[in-house]
């Protein structure tokens, strides 16, 4: 049983979607949520973030989500993070390109706010 699901360290892009995807993470999951507009914003504050999940947009302009995965595979304190994608792009090869790089799963967008946490509790819940 992996332990409880706390820090999530969210990147993604989209203002209007970063603020209703944290706003339902912390309201209805109860999760702290560290929120960043870039991959690059996501190297910075990684290394104090103590975050428990990484949930990366795929499409970013500059570092997309499997460069920001990368990079952050590079740091001792986010070297071994579950990661979660969340993206519109979820052919069943892409899916599978993503898994390819780490992702315990891909949460397709347009996402619902009600569900994303439960979504990714019961992601986080199947890893043994």
């Amino acid at each position: 049983m992996p332990p409880p699901l706390c820090r999530i360290l969210y990147v993604e892009d989209e203002p209007d979607i970063r603020v209703v995807a944290q706003m339902a993470l912390q309201a209805v999951g109860g999760f702290a949520v560290i929120a960043c507009a870039s991959g690059e914003e996501a190297l910075s504050v990684a290394p104090d973030a103590r975050a428990d999940l990484l949930l990366l947009d795929v499409m970013m302009p500059g570092m997309d989500g499997p460069s920001t995965l990368k990079a952050l595979r590079e740091l001792p304190a986010t070297a071994h993070t579950p990661v979660i994608f969340m993206t519109a792009k979820v052919q069943a090869a892409e899916v599978a390109l993503y898994k390819g790089l780490g992702a315990l799963e891909v949460i397709p967008k347009p996402f619902d706010p009600m569900e994303l946490s439960a979504q990714i509790q019961r992601v986080w819940a199947a890893q043994a």
